[in-house]
């Protein structure tokens, strides 16, 4: 399918690798100039060329924490008017809610929440000057059904996901969508982390920690990150213009509602 968005301008955050790389070169296939970013000079270097020669397309590398002042005006001064946004940060750490400080909340709903509201402060009026935008944020699947010892990440993200529904609704008429991703799990070096040190706990392999996790999925495998990616890049096409404040929930059938 030709998605529409040939020519158009896309920053992807936290792309230099997982599902935020996916995510980038879908975009990049579908013939988007691509600013990938990551804190790693390197690596995100490394991710910027490995798209380019494999889709053609121009890719450009920002090695920045956009968690910043400094790092946002990295990203913008590398791509000042983007046609889409893709918002998406690593989470909080696993940790019980007694563990918690004012200072580690604080940090956690900086990272996912309020750094992503700031991205789209910068990029919205533009977008509503050109009648076109897709603003897309990864979340998380804890926000539909939460998870204990993830509730900052939970609750920073389905604060995101509040306060930029009623945004949604405000910009909808300007041809601007924003809308959510909510992964599940999904085959990543994160997940792949997670899975060594479930094993180390309970003394067996990363193999049957991986199995026992597959178990819990009814689709019986772990998503790919490149699955991700594609509906990422349906969302931003141009045939997805009448969607908007929505959250589509990519976790395998997990999640047991109807609705």
């Amino acid at each position: 399918m030709d998605l529409g968005i040939a020519g158009r301008k896309a920053v992807v955050c936290a792309s230099s690798r997982g599902l935020g790389r996916a995510c980038a070169f879908r975009l990049a296939e579908a013939g988007c100039e691509v600013v990938v970013n990551g804190r790693d000079q390197a690596r995100t270097e490394g991710t910027a060329a490995e798209i380019a020669k494999a889709t053609g397309a121009k890719v450009i590398p920002v090695a920045a924490d956009v968690g910043t002042a400094a790092g946002q005006a990295a990203l913008f001064a590398a791509m000042p008017e983007p046609d889409i946004l893709v918002n998406n940060n690593a989470g909080p750490p696993f940790r019980d809610f007694r563990e918690l400080d004012r200072e580690k909340m604080l940090e956690g709903v900086t990272a996912n929440m309020i750094v992503a509201i700031e991205l789209i402060q910068r990029v919205i009026d533009p977008m509503k000057a050109k009648k076109f935008g897709r603003i897309v944020n990864i979340t998380s699947g804890s926000v539909r059904m939460p998870l204990g010892g993830l509730d900052l990440s939970s609750g920073a993200r389905a604060g995101l996901t509040a306060f930029l529904a009623g945004v949604a609704r405000q910009v909808a008429a300007d041809g601007v969508t924003i809308n959510f991703l909510l992964p599940g799990t999904f085959a990543t070096d994160r997940l792949m982390s997670n899975m060594k040190a479930v094993a180390e706990k309970q003394g067996i392999s990363v193999e049957q920690a991986s199995k026992a996790r597959m178990a819990t999925v009814p689709a019986k495998r772990f998503g790919e990150a490149d699955e991700f990616g594609a509906a990422c890049a349906f969302l931003c096409s141009a045939h997805a213009g009448y969607i908007t404040g929505q959250n589509l929930l990519i976790d395998g059938g997990v999640f047991p509602g109807a609705f």
